[in-house]
């Protein structure tokens, strides 16, 4: 795997999307390109397996030795920031992690979740060993904004209604999104 590209302060972002990543239109495809950060691949972007995915995350995190001195910024996406939740919540290498923008979150316990996301019931809910800030929209169609702010809560993160945008991706048209590329700079400040 190649060296992040330094951001943010010295930063370096770890990009992580949600179920069948992000399209090449999607706005954390677009700060991969325009920023140079790092997008954590997955093996199974279809069905995803909750260990699966928190195992991933834990190896790219060890593997970046800088990280030793300088922590990263996460940047989730939907399912993304249930994969956060999770992997804090049992990983030994949280400190290796300085914040973490979580843009619209999932609620996986709903009862129409895709018979693929079931594995990631219940939501892991402890707080967040680091700062984070929530992203929802009023209308998401896979999370209500009043299910999104408890998930915030239960993280001790802040939380931010970004309006009527959907699902916060390509179909909410955010292009590039510099409202949270804003965000993530005020995390990493």
């Amino acid at each position: 795997m190649s060296s992040p590209t330094i951001a943010m302060n010295d930063r370096p972002v770890y990009l992580l999307p949600g179920w069948l990543n992000s399209d090449p239109d999607h706005w954390q495809s677009e700060w991969e390109r325009r920023h140079g950060d790092v997008r954590v691949e997955q093996n199974d972007w279809e069905w995803p397996r909750r260990g699966d995915w928190m195992a991933r995350l834990d190896e790219v995190l060890q593997n970046d030795a800088r990280l030793d001195a300088t922590p990263a910024l996460l940047v989730a996406h939907s399912l993304g920031c249930q994969l956060v939740a999770s992997w804090a919540q049992h990983s030994a290498h949280t400190a290796r992690v300085a914040g973490a923008l979580l843009v619209a979150p999932p609620d996986t316990e709903r009862e129409d979740m895709p018979p693929q996301l079931h594995n990631w019931q219940p939501i892991r809910r402890p707080r967040l060993p680091f700062p984070a800030i929530v992203v929802a929209s009023s209308d998401d169609p896979f999370c209500r904004p009043e299910r999104a702010a408890g998930m915030a809560a239960d993280w001790g993160a802040e939380f931010m209604i970004a309006g009527a945008l959907g699902h916060l991706n390509t179909a909410s048209g955010l292009g590039a999104w510099p409202e949270g590329r804003a965000l993530l700079k005020r995390l990493a400040d």
